[in-house]
C-alpha cells in the first residue's frame, strides 16, 4: 500500500509539471524523471507553510518560465514535510531537492542520502555568514563537507499584539525608562506582568502561554544555564557523548520554568498549544506566545480574521493586523538563581535556533539540475519573496540589511552567539522525546499542585536527578539500545 502511495505520489507530480510547463514525463517513477523529449523533471519537497501560503507555487512559476527554454521543470513532491528521504530516496521516489532544517538535513548526509555541494557553485554564498554555511557541514575522516544551503535563520519569537499593551505600561512597567516594557526585556518581569494579568482577570486572561513541552521553544531555559545538546571534541567535532542538558545550572533553569508554568494555561503542557496560540494571540486570551519567525503569517491571518468580525474591511482587516502584529526576540536576560520572583536579571537568554535550508538527494539522476534549481531558489529575488510572503529571517545578508527591522535583528544574533544552533549530526533525532516528556512533566507541577495533586519536583535535587535520568535515556537511545 505504501509503495502504491508512493507511485500515484510520483505520477501526480510529473502531471502536474506537465500542465504548467508542457514537460512530458515518461513512466520510469525515478528522481529526477527524465522525458522522452530530453526535459528534466525535479521534484521538490518544501514545508508546510511555504505550500499553504502559495511561496511554493510562487516558487515553480517563476522557476519553470524560467527555465521553459532549458529543458528543466520543477514540480511539487506531494510528500508529507517530514518524508523519510532514506526510505524513500533509494526507490527512487524520494524528491530531488529537499528543504529542511540543518538538523535533518544533516542526518541525511551522515548517512550518504544527501550529496555534498561547493559553495562557489552557488551565488548566494558570498553574503551568508559563516555561522549558517556551518550548520550544513559534515567532518569525514577529517574533511569538511558542505551538505546544504542556508536560506533562513530559525529561533523561538515573542508574538503579541500591539494594541493590547496596557496603557499604563509606561509608568508601570518600565522602570528603566528605556521606552521598553520591561516585560520584553528580561524573563523575570514578564513572569510577573503574566501574574498580574491571571490575577486581575480571575483566570480569563494570559500572559505568556507557550509549549512547555517543546524543547526547542524551551530550550532558552537549559542554554542560559550554561547547558548545551552535546561538547565537542579538541577537533571541534561534536561528541554526543558528552550530553549536557543536566551540566552546570540546568537545574536552576527548569525551576525557572516549573515557576513560569504556574501562571499559564493548562494546554501549555501538551500540543494543543502550538495550534490554539495563534488564534488566542489574535483574539486577547494571550497576550503573547512563542513560535518562529516563519509562522508570522500564521497570526497575522488570525489577527485578520478578528478585525473582520469587528467590522472592517478584508482589505482594512489585513492593515490593521500588519500594523499591530508584533514579532520580538526573546527576552535577553534571565536570573541567575533561576528565581523569577526576585530581581535578579543577571544571565544573557540564549535560544535554541537553526538553519533551514536547500539539501540535493543523494539519488537524484540531474545534480546539474537541482543546482540550478537552488540556485535560481536561494537568489535574491526568491529569497526576499519568501520573506515577504512568510515573514522568515534570511540568511543572505544583503536581503536581511533591506528588509530591516526584526530580520536584521535575528540575523545580527546569529553572529553575536546568542542563538544557539542546533548539532548538525545524527545523534540529534534522540534528544527531543526525553527531553520533551520531562519539560511536559515538570511543567504540570504547577497543575498538580492547583489541584491538590502531590508534586514531583520539590527542590533543585529532584529536577537535577531527573535531569540525569533524561539524559542517560539520550545516551542509552544513541549507543545501548541502538546496539
Amino acid at each position: 500500500m505504501k509503495t502504491l502511495k508512493k507511485v500515484v505520489s510520483f505520477f501526480l507530480a510529473a502531471s502536474m509539471c506537465m500542465g504548467m510547463t508542457a514537460c512530458k514525463s515518461s513512466s520510469n517513477a525515478a528522481n529526477g524523471d527524465e522525458s522522452k523529449d530530453g526535459k528534466i523533471t525535479l521534484r521538490i519537497l518544501e514545508n508546510d507553510t511555504a505550500k499553504s501560503q502559495g511561496y511554493l507555487d510562487e516558487l515553480l512559476k517563476a522557476f519553470n518560465e524560467a527555465y521553459k527554454d532549458k529543458g528543466i521543470c520543477a514540480v511539487d513532491a506531494n510528500m508529507e514535510e517530514y518524508s523519510d528521504l532514506a526510505e524513500n530516496g533509494p526507490y527512487g521516489y524520494g524528491p530531488d531537492v529537499i528543504y529542511q532544517a540543518n538538523d535533518k538535513l544533516m542526518a541525511y548526509a551522515e548517512d550518504k542520502h544527501i550529496l555534498a555541494l561547493n559553495r562557489d557553485d552557488f551565488e548566494s554564498s558570498q553574503y551568508i555568514p559563516d555561522e549558517a554555511w556551518n550548520a550544513f557541514e559534515i567532518n569525514v575522516d577529517g574533511k569538511n563537507y558542505t551538505c546544504g544551503i542556508p536560506v533562513n535563520v530559525q529561533e523561538p519569537m515573542l508574538f503579541y499584539r500591539k494594541d493590547k499593551l496596557p496603557e499604563n505600561w509606561e509608568k508601570d512597567w518600565d522602570k528603566d525608562g528605556d521606552k521598553t516594557p520591561d516585560f520584553f526585556q528580561d524573563f523575570g518581569s514578564l513572569y510577573k506582568f503574566s501574574k498580574q494579568m491571571v490575577e486581575e482577570s480571575k483566570g480569563k486572561n494570559y500572559g505568556l502561554v507557550a509549549p512547555c513541552n517543546d524543547l526547542y521553544m524551551m530550550a532558552e531555559f537549559f542554554f542560559s544555564y550554561d547547558g548545551y545538546v552535546f561538547g565537542k571534541n579538541k577537533d571541534g567535532v561534536f561528541d554526543s557523548k558528552d550530553i549536557g542538558f543536566n551540566k552546570a545550572d540546568c537545574a536552576k533553569g527548569m525551576t525557572a520554568l516549573k515557576t513560569f508554568a504556574t501562571v499559564m494555561n493548562e494546554e501549555a503542557i501538551d500540543d494543543s498549544i502550538k495550534q490554539s496560540r495563534y488564534s488566542k494571540v489574535a483574539d486577547g486570551t494571550y497576550f503573547c506566545s512563542i513560535s518562529t519567525p516563519d509562522t508570522y503569517v500564521l497570526f497575522h491571518d488570525k489577527l485578520a480574521l478578528v478585525y473582520e468580525k469587528e467590522g472592517l474591511s478584508k482589505e482594512e482587516a489585513a492593515k490593521k493586523a500588519t500594523e499591530n502584529l508584533g514579532m520580538i526576540e526573546m527576552p535577553s536576560k534571565m536570573p541567575s538563581d533561576g528565581n523569577l520572583e526576585g530581581d535578579k536579571k543577571d544571565k544573557d537568554t540564549i535560544v535554541m535556533g537553526g538553519i533551514n535550508g536547500y539539501g540535493i538527494s543523494a539519488y537524484t539522476k540531474h545534480k546539474e539540475a537541482c543546482i540550478e534549481f537552488v540556485n535560481f531558489a536561494t537568489g535574491k529575488e526568491m529569497i526576499t519573496k519568501r520573506a515577504q510572503i512568510l515573514g522568515i529571517a534570511p540568511t543572505r545578508s544583503d536581503v536581511a540589511k533591506e528588509m530591516g527591522g526584526v530580520t536584521n535583528t535575528i540575523f545580527e544574533s546569529l553572529n553575536a552567539g546568542h542563538i544557539y544552533l542546533m548539532p548538525s549530526i545524527k545523534a540529534v533525532d534522540q534528544i527531543w522525546d526525553p527531553m520533551q516528556t520531562l519539560l511536559s512533566d515538570i511543567a504540570k507541577d504547577a497543575f498538580r499542585e492547583k489541584k491538590g495533586e502531590k508534586i514531583k519536583y520539590a527542590d533543585e535535587k529532584s529536577i537535577q536527578s531527573a535531569l540525569d535520568n533524561a539524559s542517560k535515556s539520550i545516551y542509552d537511545a544513541i549507543y545501548t539500545l541502538a546496539n
